[in-house]
Parts: C-alpha cells; structure tokens; sequence
C-alpha cells in the first residue's frame, strides 16, 4: 500500500534532495547545521547498493555546490551489509575516498542489534584509514555499550551518541526509560572526557539540562561539543540552544523509503501519531 507522503512531512524533509534544500537553508541561516539522511535500509541487491553508493556521492558534490552546512548519514546495509561484509567495506571505502576529496563528512548510522557489532568493526577499520572524514552513533540502551563506548572513546572516534531507536528484547538493550538515561550520562561523561568532540543527540529535556550543568561545572567550553535533534522535533529548543551560544546540528531525512523511519517516530511518542491525525484533516 503506498502512503501519502504528507503523513510523513513533520519528519522527512521531502523525497528528493531537490525538496529538501530549502529546508537545510532555513537551518543553516539559524546557525544550525545539518546532517544529511537518505533513507532506506536492508539493501539485497548488488546492483542496488552500487546505485546507493553513486547516490550518496552525487549527494556528497550536491552539497558542497549548494554551499550547504551539511554532511551525510548513512547505513552500512545500504552499502550491502547483508550481502556481504568485505563487499560493503569496499563500497564505504569507495565513498569515504570522496568524501575525503571533498573535505567532507560521513556518519556511519546505527541499526538493529544484528548488525551493531558488524558495524563497529567496520567503522574501526574505517577510522584509522580515513579518520576526522567517518564518524559513528552509539545507542546508549544496548547492554554492549558500555564495553563498546570506552573502546570508540579510546580511540577518539566522532562519537554521536542517542538512546536508541528500534525495539530490541530485554537479553539486548535496557527496558526502563530512568535506566537508560542513567547510561546515557554515564556514556556521555566518557566521551567528554576522552575525545575532541561528542555529539550529544536527545529531545529528552532532562538530559539536555544534564548535559548543560555538566559541562558548565567541569569547565567543558560549549564549543567542545554539540547538541542533536531529529528533524521536525523540539524546533524551537535548537534555536534556543543555538541562541546561548551551543553548536547545534538537526538530522534531516530525505527520500521515497521513508515509511520505516516513519514508523519508528511514531513509536516513539503518542504525541506524534496525534499531530500526524490532526495534519491529515487540515487544508
């Protein structure tokens, strides 16, 4: 069944890179800078993965030519992760090797449990070649890591860090909300302590004043860090953040694969599924 796309508009910024550009330019003109997603997911096909890879460099040129505050997101599976592990390593490298050309930058995104380990193992290997070009996001309810948060750390990746965003079975990942905010600070006060510079991802208002009295007391400068938000999420809170002097960054979706991340927002908060309703109903 396709699905109108004005069900998804509060969270994906249009399904072409064209449509989305006005809205990276509002960001930007607010001194708040963006980071790219194309949306899509599970790739099984060789060919497709391939295409993906000259979409995302086309995306990466895109970009630098509109003059844009950006950089991308991606996810390994779109690369043909499930296909194959060495196979998805050479198109990552294939398109880190722009990005590196370009001066750019390329987030490697966070699935499901399956792939966590794979993809941390990869982003490791990535790192040392490409370094400051690759970054990687953590989900602080995993129960790994707290094993994998001091490894990255020591390593002083570009680290995003968020709660978590798939439905993973207690033997995985932390149930209680109270609980993974506990970790969530606990990861944080590691990256503060061992890289250059964490991204602190969360619409979670007792995490943000945490993270603001944090630093504040353990003199970290507000440019050592950055706060994160979701398109179409606590836009006034970015500005408001980015008016007291924070670096600001909001993840903007694109694409026509946008039903799962739809998805997963609505799962997120009741509040979403009622403004979807409610946008449904308007002229």
């Amino acid at each position: 069944m396709k699905l109108p796309f004005i069900l998804a508009k509060r969270f994906v910024a249009g399904e072409t890179f064209e449509s989305a550009v006005s809205k990276i330019k509002a960001l930007n003109e607010k001194q708040i800078k963006v980071t790219l997603d194309l949306l899509g997911e599970n790739v099984k096909e060789k060919t497709t993965a391939e295409e993906t890879v000259k979409v995302y460099i086309r995306l990466l040129n895109d970009i630098k030519e509109a003059g844009l505050k950006s950089t991308i997101s991606i996810k390994l599976t779109m690369l043909g992760l499930d296909i194959d592990e060495q196979y998805c390593r050479d198109n990552l490298y294939v398109l880190l090797d722009e990005a590196r050309k370009l001066d750019s930058f390329v987030r490697i995104d966070m699935e499901g449990s399956d792939n966590t380990q794979k993809t941390i193992d990869i982003f490791k290997e990535a790192f040392q070649i490409y370094g400051k070009h690759v970054g990687i996001v953590i989900q602080a309810y995993l129960h790994s890591t707290k094993t994998d948060i001091v490894e990255l750390a020591d390593l002083g990746a570009d680290v995003r860090l968020c709660k978590g965003a798939y439905s993973e079975p207690e033997r995985v990942a932390l149930q209680n909300m109270p609980a993974i905010r506990e970790a969530f600070k606990e990861y944080a006060k590691v990256l503060f302590e061992k890289t250059p510079y964490p991204r602190i991802a969360t619409h979670d208002d007792e995490l943000v004043e945490w993270v603001k009295s944090y630093t504040a007391e353990n003199n970290i400068g507000k440019a050592r860090f950055e706060f994160q938000m979701l398109y179409g999420l606590r836009e006034e809170t970015m500005e408001q953040l980015t008016n007291e002097g924070y670096n600001t960054r909001v993840y903007v979706p694109y694409g026509t694969m946008w039903f799962p991340y739809f998805k997963r927002r609505l799962l997120e908060r009741k509040e979403n599924v009622w403004f979807v309703l409610s946008t449904m109903f308007k002229k």
